[in-house]
């Protein structure tokens, strides 16, 4: 009964957990290039009364054995790198990637960070810059005086000034990608930083043979959160949560049931 109140809370500190997660998700269900997560869990160690595969006689074996589990933990909350859905703004600095890769962005630090938020600003200097005001790499800069900017689908970033019918390149937009994504630290501000996990990045223009999807000007990529899912889910950990304290509950009243034995 000891094991069973041990395994017990074990289940219901992993649900917990897992409402952390989903709360998570679901605040950030309007969060641009948001990804969300998913808990994992793992069983945790077994107490062995009789080992599989034990020997039974002298010609026999043990077919199936005596194990007892010790509970659960959660082993990770994973990101799922889905793509969201696009929404069209208008804005000529909204960019979308259709496909994988990250834009680059260029911390105060001097770190590299890359993120799937494409909703970019100009700085006062005409760098192209994210939101917290962080320049994307590499850095580009547009006239004060350009009239209209053009994104390619293959990151090439031009402008018009007045007075001007020919286009005039600014620079281009390169992406980075990753052998593993999910291994990626989330740092916030919609932003991850590189692990031993995820590897070195690959770095290449848009729609190129690195497999990096192409860009898609005037459109920002929404979170990949579905609410309905998020709802399930909830429901879901909440019923698991709910039957692992009824466990708690029961041998609560066997060892009482014990304990009166003598009475």
């Amino acid at each position: 009964m000891i094991r069973a109140l041990y395994s017990a809370a074990s289940g219901m500190s992993a649900q917990q957990m897992n409402i952390d997660t989903i709360a998570h998700n679901l605040a950030n269900a309007n969060t641009n290039g948001f990804k969300m997560r998913r808990t994992q869990f793992q069983d945790l160690l077994y107490q062995s009364f009789i080992q599989p595969g034990a020997a039974a006689g002298s010609q026999t074996v043990v077919p199936s054995g005596l194990q007892i589990g010790l509970g659960t933990r959660p082993a990770s909350n994973e990101i799922i790198f889905t793509q969201g859905n696009f929404q069209q703004t208008g804005n000529p600095l909204d960019i979308v990637i259709q496909g994988k890769g990250f834009f680059q962005v260029r911390r105060p630090t001097g770190e590299l960070a890359y993120t799937r938020d494409g909703g970019f600003q100009l700085d006062r200097d005409g760098n192209v810059v994210t939101a917290n005001g962080d320049p994307i790499e590499p850095q580009i800069t547009i006239p004060a005086q350009s009239q209209s900017v053009t994104i390619a689908g293959d990151g090439t970033v031009s402008y018009t000034q007045p007075g001007q019918s020919a286009g005039q390149v600014a620079g281009q937009i390169q992406l980075a990608n990753f052998a593993n994504p999910a291994g990626l630290n989330s740092i916030g501000q919609n932003l991850f930083t590189q692990t031993d996990a995820s590897g070195d990045p690959t770095v290449g223009n848009p729609g190129g043979q690195e497999g990096l999807g192409a860009l898609m000007q005037g459109y920002v990529e929404g979170s990949n959160v579905s609410i309905v899912e998020e709802f399930i889910n909830m429901i879901v950990s909440q019923r698991a949560y709910e039957a692992s304290s009824k466990v708690v509950k029961a041998a609560d009243e066997m060892y009482q049931q014990a304990n009166n034995l003598k009475q």
